[in-house]
């Protein structure tokens, strides 16, 4: 900028809103060139400079999609690894996924927070790859030392996710979904506040998907009896927001359970 006006509030004011320079009339032509130089060569370097943190951003998303990817695959895996140990109940830790994650959403979780109740829903019966497979395929009444066995697979799930350094409580999430609102649950018997939100919300739809489906022990029960269940027990059993939200999305928002195939026919 080029001015006959000596006036430093001004010259403060010009360099502030963006100009490289603030030469006052008459001026020596050598200090003009130098400034001139000293212009361009501070436009070159902002240039650089953002065309620099333009890549950096793009390196940094394509990292992150690439992580992404790789813990999608690892997720999948480990599912995959309790489906083919129990058959019977193939495609049950997806659909439980699926239910939470559409709960979650019709409670008004962001975005991220969904993701990672989606993930504990996805993992939340990795425990059970420590349970021999003749109890979890037995088609008559368990014993209480199986109930037992059955019942630490929360608690098998929670040793095994722990260490992993998930953005979310993966773990912590993976240990409660068996907790119930009145102190019932297990493994801690927690109640009510004491549950992780992400637990309460795992624990509905781990319930209406295993009485809507079949099991060894027994026919599928279907999505009704399911319901009724969630309906009559909210606030007892489960959480009241998670439980209303749940029976909303199948009676008005027509959400169903999707059927998979499972691991034996994944391998054909």
């Amino acid at each position: 900028m080029v001015t006959a006006v000596d006036d430093p509030e001004i010259a403060e004011t010009a360099l502030e809103a963006g100009i490289y320079g603030y030469i006052i009339k008459p001026f020596n032509v050598n200090e003009m060139i130098i400034n001139i130089r000293n212009s361009l060569r501070r436009r070159e370097l902002e240039i650089a400079d953002r065309a620099y943190r333009g890549n950096l951003e793009q390196e940094v998303e394509e990292r992150t999609a690439e992580l992404q990817k790789t813990l999608s695959g690892v997720i999948y895996a480990l599912t995959m690894t309790v489906e083919y140990r129990d058959p019977y109940t193939a495609g049950h830790q997806q659909r439980v996924s699926d239910l939470a994650s559409a709960i979650a959403k019709e409670m008004g979780f962001s975005g991220d927070k969904i993701m990672g109740i989606r993930i504990a829903g996805a993992l939340h019966d990795i425990g059970k790859i420590a349970i021999p497979v003749e109890i979890l395929s037995k088609p008559g009444r368990l014993s209480k030392t199986e109930l037992d066995l059955i019942k630490n697979h929360s608690q098998v799930g929670y040793d095994i996710l722990k260490s992993i350094k998930f953005p979310w409580p993966i773990a912590q999430i993976v240990l409660q979904h068996h907790e119930r609102m009145d102190g019932s649950g297990y493994p801690n018997g927690l109640l009510g506040q004491e549950i992780l939100i992400e637990a309460r919300i795992l624990g509905v739809a781990d319930v209406v998907e295993a009485m809507a489906s079949h099991r060894p022990y027994r026919p599928a029960l279907g999505i009704d009896k399911a319901l009724e269940e969630i309906s009559i027990s909210k606030g007892k059993f489960y959480d009241v927001e998670a439980a209303n939200a749940c029976l909303k999305i199948f009676k008005e928002k027509e959400f169903e359970l999707q059927q998979r195939a499972n691991a034996s026919e994944s391998k054909n």
